[in-house]
């Protein structure tokens, strides 16, 4: 397991302290910064560059994934892992919904959340293990709604929806539409919003599972 750099947010000073100490003294990650403060992140993330962003979803009042939407727009693009109390499911399918890479609980065990950052670094999507079943069901729930899903895409969109299916990049699939590069991405966008998915390998792998390239990009 390489050594993955994070940076470490939570209002509690004794815990993100406590935490920070734990995961140096096993080596195998490098806790680069900590902070309590929101405003404080996007500096440390131009500063540090870290692997990977560990980020309380109650920052004193004020929400994590709102944070994180916000990273988001100014262009950062790293894992970022939710790290919570809260075992509720809505706080997890609106963390996953919105782009976390994974959702912790600070009941965790530190060789699970070091485990569990360095897949997040290497690109998987981590859930601890006490929610599993609730993650379960969430992708249940999502698999039933399928086909209506399916209907709120246009015919442009399931083209997107097919091409994505094939893994192929918003170059080639703006190439093979002969549209821009610009029009892809908000294509690309759309149809994440309407199924519900995180990430472009969300949506290739609803695709291929729902055998949506069969259609030949054509509505249902």
């Amino acid at each position: 397991m390489s050594q993955m750099s994070i940076v470490l947010v939570d209002d509690h000073t004794l815990f993100r302290k406590g935490l920070a100490e734990l995961l140096e003294r096993e080596g195998a990650v490098r806790v680069a910064d900590i902070t309590g403060n929101p405003a404080d992140v996007a500096g440390l993330l131009r500063t540090h560059h870290p692997d990977v962003l560990l980020l309380d979803l109650n920052i004193g009042g004020i929400d994590g994934i709102t944070v994180m939407q916000e990273l988001r727009a100014e262009g950062f693009n790293l894992p970022v892992l939710i790290l919570t109390v809260s075992e509720a499911e809505e706080d997890l399918a609106r963390a996953l919904r919105s782009g976390a890479n994974g959702y912790l609980l600070k009941s965790m065990e530190p060789d699970e959340v070091i485990d569990a950052i360095d897949r997040a670094g290497r690109g998987e999507t981590v859930v601890a293990p006490g929610m599993t079943t609730k993650l379960v069901r969430l992708l249940d729930h999502k698999n039933n709604a399928v086909p209506s899903l399916l209907d709120t895409l246009t015919q442009r969109e399931h083209e997107i929806l097919t091409h994505l299916g094939r893994g192929e990049s918003n170059k080639a699939i703006a190439r093979q539409l002969d549209i821009s590069y610009d029009t892809v991405k908000l294509h690309v966008r759309h149809v994440l919003a309407k199924l519900n998915l995180s990430s472009r390998v969300e949506a290739a792998v609803f695709a291929v599972e729902n055998r949506v390239m069969k259609t030949g990009g054509e509505k249902r």
